[in-house]
């Protein structure tokens, strides 16, 4: 059903909506082109995702002939069984069924791993795709880290150490609101890869990375709060 589940196609428009207004607000600024590689992340891991979600053909392929093979092995020791002679088919029963639990565990064995082959490829991607999200989600903290509110008080002093400050407030607000939407952007695109694997290295990872961001977000609403906090009334001449 359409709203019960994220739309990565969605998603992506949304950052290339998001991607304009920044360059639209502030052309040039390197804001802009961080939300553009948002965007390129966001393109590369749609497609990634039909992989992750769709089953590999070799392996499953590997698993069925493990079992054919282990089913023929079984198959073949329980008909030589049938030929045995009196003076030793105690002896051979033993051997016949220890032969055969050789085969179950040996056949066992071969199904667990190439299981597990397709399993641990699948999260390798998947976290190298997850790593590459919370590295974004860093950088546009870094992005927002030097945009103090305190700065547009007059009671504001530069050093010779300080960072220029050239937005108005409204600008600066609007700056800060962009890296609010750039992370929740960014635990969206975290979040497509928890819709199909039930692996919970995974899910946890994209958890890890839901709390960065939201953690992250809370600091810039903290300096937006500040932003809309009305200026103090001057008191007037007695």
């Amino acid at each position: 059903m359409p709203y019960r589940s994220l739309n990565a196609e969605k998603i992506e428009t949304t950052i290339e909506t998001l991607q304009k207004r920044i360059e639209e607000r502030f052309p040039g600024r390197g804001l802009a082109k961080l939300c553009t590689e948002l965007l390129t992340i966001a393109r590369e891991d749609r497609k990634r995702l039909s992989w992750v979600s769709r089953p590999n053909r070799w392996i499953q392929a590997g698993v069925t002939s493990a079992i054919a093979l282990g089913a023929a092995g079984i198959i073949w020791i329980a008909a030589s069984l049938q030929s045995l002679s009196v003076s030793n088919e105690a002896f051979d029963v033993l051997q016949g069924i220890e032969a055969v639990l050789n085969i179950v565990a040996l056949a066992g064995a071969a199904i667990w791993f190439l299981l597990n082959v397709e399993s641990n490829m699948r999260r390798e991607r998947v976290l190298a795709d997850l790593h590459e999200l919370r590295s974004i989600a860093h950088v546009v903290d870094m992005h927002q880290l030097t945009k103090d509110p305190t700065t547009l008080m007059t009671s504001y002093k530069e050093t010779a150490s300080s960072d220029p400050h050239h937005m108005s407030e409204f600008e600066l607000m609007r700056y800060l609101d962009y890296c609010s939407e750039m992370l929740a952007l960014t635990a969206k695109l975290a979040a497509l890869y928890m819709q199909d694997v039930r692996d919970p290295v995974i899910i946890d990872t994209v958890n890890e990375i839901e709390d960065l961001t939201g953690n992250l977000s809370r600091k810039i609403w903290q300096k937006i709060m500040i932003l809309r906090q009305p200026a103090p009334a001057t008191a007037k001449a007695p």
